[in-house]
Formats: C-alpha cells, sequence, structure tokens
C-alpha cells in the first residue's frame, strides 16, 4: 500500500504494508489452547504474522462471515476496477489481510472493503483478516485515513467524514487536521461543501462537476439557482472561473439597486428634518427626493387661518 507521507500516523502499525506470499491451503486443525489469542499457524504466513500488531490476531475466515462498515466513508466503488483486481485475486489470492473488528458471529470491516467486494466478485471462500479490539471514533479515524491515503474519496465522501469525527466524536477542526495531515482551513473548507444543494453534491459524487466549481456555487444561497447553474455549467463544459464570474454577476447589486439604496440613507435624514419641521410648525410635513440633492417638500395646512398662520411662521 502506498503512504503518502505524514498520513495517518500509527496506520502501518495497524494495517500491514508488506506484499506477503497467499495464504497456504488449510491443514486438519490441531488441538489448541482454548486461551491462545492466535490461530493455528497452518492459516497464518510467518511474513504476515511479524507484522500483526500486539492486540491483534491474524487468521483466514469464511468470506459469508466478513461485513462491511455502514459507515465506511467511501460509498462508491469503480466497477471496471474491482473486476481488475477480482482477476488478480483469481490469480495470487489475497496478499494484504483486511483490518475487521468482531461483531458477534461475524467480522466488521474497518479497512480493505474494495479487496474484500473483489475478492467476492473472483469466488474466493475465504479472506485473511486481522482482527483487532478498536473503539467507534478508532475505526471511524482508520477508515478515513486508509481511504485518504489512497486518494479513493471524492470531496463530498470526504467532508461527510470529517463532520462524523466532528459532531459524533467530538473533535476539533484542529484535532481531525493533525490526524490527517491537512490544514484547518482545509478541513473547514471541505466541510463547507456539504452546505450545497444536495443534488449538486451528487453532481460532485459523480465526477460532473468538479470541486472547485462546486465551491464557486457556495456562493448562490437559492438552491435551485445552485442547481440550475451547475447543470449550465456541466452542460456548457464551464471553467471554475467561468462559474465564479456568473455567480459575481448575480450577487452583484444593480445600478438601479445601488441607486435606490443610496438614495434611501438621503431620504431617512430627510424625514428626520421634515419630523422637526412638523413639530415648529404644528402640521404635517413630508420630503420626497428625486435624488440626493432635488425633491418635494410638502406642507399639508386645514384652513385659511391655518395657511396664514404658516405663511407668516415661515416669512
Amino acid at each position: 500500500m502506498a503512504v503518502r507521507k505524514g498520513l495517518g500516523r500509527g496506520l502501518d502499525v495497524m494495517i500491514p504494508n508488506k506484499i506477503a506470499a497467499p495464504l497456504p491451503e488449510k491443514e486438519p486443525e490441531k488441538e489448541q489452547n482454548t486461551e491462545q489469542k492466535k490461530p493455528a499457524e497452518s492459516t497464518v504466513t510467518a511474513a504476515l504474522q511479524a507484522e500483526v500488531p500486539a492486540d491483534g490476531t491474524l487468521m483466514s475466515v469464511d468470506i459469508l462471515k466478513v461485513d462491511r462498515n455502514k459507515q465506511q466513508p467511501r460509498k462508491k466503488f469503480d466497477e471496471n476496477g474491482l473486476e481488475e483486481l477480482a482477476d488478480s485475486l483469481r490469480q495470487v489470492g489475497v496478499l494484504q489481510p483486511l483490518l475487521v473488528v468482531k461483531k458477534g458471529e461475524y467480522y466488521e470491516i474497518v479497512a480493505g472493503e474494495r479487496r474484500w467486494r473483489a475478492a467476492k466478485l473472483a469466488g474466493l471462500k475465504e479472506v485473511p483478516v486481522i482482527v483487532r479490539d478498536l473503539t467507534a471514533q478508532e475505526i471511524d479515524e482508520i477508515s478515513l485515513i486508509e481511504n485518504l491515503q489512497r486518494q479513493d474519496l471524492n470531496a463530498i465522501e470526504e467532508a461527510q467524514a470529517f463532520k462524523r469525527l466532528k459532531e459524533e466524536h467530538g473533535m476539533t477542526d484542529d484535532q481531525i487536521a493533525e490526524k490527517v495531515s491537512k490544514s484547518r482551513a482545509a478541513i473547514t473548507n471541505s466541510m463547507r461543501l456539504l452546505k450545497l444543494d444536495n443534488r449538486v453534491q451528487e453532481m460532485v459524487i459523480d465526477e460532473k462537476i468538479s470541486m472547485g466549481l462546486a465551491r464557486a456555487l457556495l456562493g448562490v444561497e437559492d438552491s435551485e439557482k445552485q442547481y440550475e447553474m451547475a447543470q449550465d455549467a456541466f452542460d456548457k463544459r464551464m471553467s471554475v472561473r467561468d462559474v465564479e464570474k456568473l455567480v459575481k454577476q448575480m450577487n452583484a447589486p444593480k445600478k438601479a439597486d445601488r441607486k435606490k439604496q443610496d438614495l434611501t440613507q438621503y431620504q431617512l435624514q430627510f424625514d428626520e428634518y421634515a419630523g422637526k419641521m412638523a413639530e415648529a410648525l404644528g402640521v404635517k410635513v413630508a420630503v420626497t427626493l428625486k435624488d440626493k440633492n432635488t425633491g418635494r417638500l410638502e406642507i399639508d395646512f386645514y384652513n385659511t387661518d391655518d395657511f396664514e398662520r404658516l405663511y407668516d411662521r415661515l416669512k
């Protein structure tokens, strides 16, 4: 397994990374001490046994007793890639054990679901596994790190995995960043993708639009408009720069709107003056602006005496 420098400290201890010979055919089982943790030597190759963590057990198990982890970050598997791996497994078997935890009579996969799927396609009856006792948080961390190391997760799956670590295990963005050797900003920006409309997220998963283009669409608050723009970007093969430009244009206030907004500020000031005049004159006073410099002043009067009184005051 190719491991990127810095990722998943301690993961190599959890998951062997040396290629070993296929497991030998089973021999008749010998009488074992029931308290002994390791399986019979005949089911474990010496090369693999040397890689097993101190708290792990390496063994070969019935493939039907192995089940996927429903919380595993990776949701999509390339069918063509699985078929190619299955062809290889038919020839040499599963060389790298799956990492699993015991769940009653079954074993739940922590790392190695792709190998397990391919082994089923290849018609294998048994697979090598390393059984470990792990907490729910450790399982999530290992599953996430393994997929990140292989670059198997799409942007949405990665964001969902980070969100699980944060919400279900109480980890901060800084703690997650340290675990996966990414910056805090990268973790935060990744999880922002989950604010996208679900249909847009599916387009990212299906690789119809890129992560960069999806990030540009975060600037569109209306979900329907966001989805329409995503479809338009896909149909017209638009670049990230094209989408960013459209979003900026859409969010920019129109010239008329800006003028109206500016005029509203001036109107508030003149309304204040009109209120003071009305208080001094004892009648209703209104100011209507045409622009920031011109407008109309209206002073109400209710009879001729009232008009003469106002005339004398203003004169």
